[in-house]
């Protein structure tokens, strides 16, 4: 595994010496795809766009959301930040790596949230456009343009998270990769006929089952706070 992490730290290395104009554009990325933007941002804009879509990124956003905290929890995870100096690489080896202000994030980092929370999420925004675009073109580059931005948006996410020390390669891609697969597996079982009431239910005991998992992993002698 140590070699696994230390290949990604010479990745990072390499995205950070690309030219100055990047860092703003890799901060900008990694600001936008906040998991927050998803309910501040995506889900008002599809469910002005079409209810059914706007009710999906909802669901699948708060579902996404909350097995990505259960994941890392399980999965632990370093961060680049923090591993370059407990390893004892940056101590061996020259290590050339600059510290941002968004870098020193916590707890675990596998997988990552900004991929998998944003993947599933943007999936049936995704389609929804993907189908509109269908609908009004024969030309297959205009039907498969939604998922080439929806790809080219992970791409991005997922190097700005290298770039600025929050996440390890692979952990991006695992992130991306469940996140796909989560968005696909849960757009057809959003509960569209619930009342609002149903989805705060729902985030309680969403809330309420993470508390109480915290609190038996805990007692069980797992220190899931390292």
């Amino acid at each position: 595994m140590d070699a696994l992490h230390a290949a990604g730290i010479r990745f990072a290395e390499v995205l950070q010496s690309g030219p100055p104009w990047l860092e703003k554009f890799w901060i900008s990325v990694t600001s936008m795809a906040d998991p927050k933007s998803i309910f501040t941002i995506f889900f008002p804009l599809a469910y002005f766009l079409n209810r059914k879509v706007g009710v999906s990124v909802l669901w699948i956003g708060l579902v996404s959301e909350w097995l990505n905290v259960v994941l890392k929890w399980f999965l632990f995870g370093e961060r680049p930040f923090w591993w370059v100096h407990e390893s004892g690489l940056a101590s061996e080896e020259l290590v050339t790596l600059r510290q941002f202000p968004v870098s020193c994030e916590t707890g675990p980092g596998a997988p990552s949230g900004h991929c998998m929370i944003t993947g599933a999420a943007l999936w049936p925004l995704v389609t929804a456009l993907t189908a509109l675009a269908s609908g009004h073109s024969r030309s297959l580059a205009v039907k498969l343009s939604p998922f080439g931005a929806y790809a080219l948006l992970l791409l991005a996410v997922g190097l700005s998270r290298v770039f600025i020390l929050a996440h390890f390669p692979h952990q991006v891609v695992s992130g991306i990769l469940a996140g796909a697969a989560l968005g696909r597996g849960l757009q057809a079982r959003t509960p569209l006929a619930r009342t609002s009431g149903f989805f705060v239910v729902a985030a309680l005991a969403l809330l309420l089952s993470s508390l109480a998992l915290h609190s038996l992993v805990i007692t069980a002698g797992l220190d899931i706070d390292w």
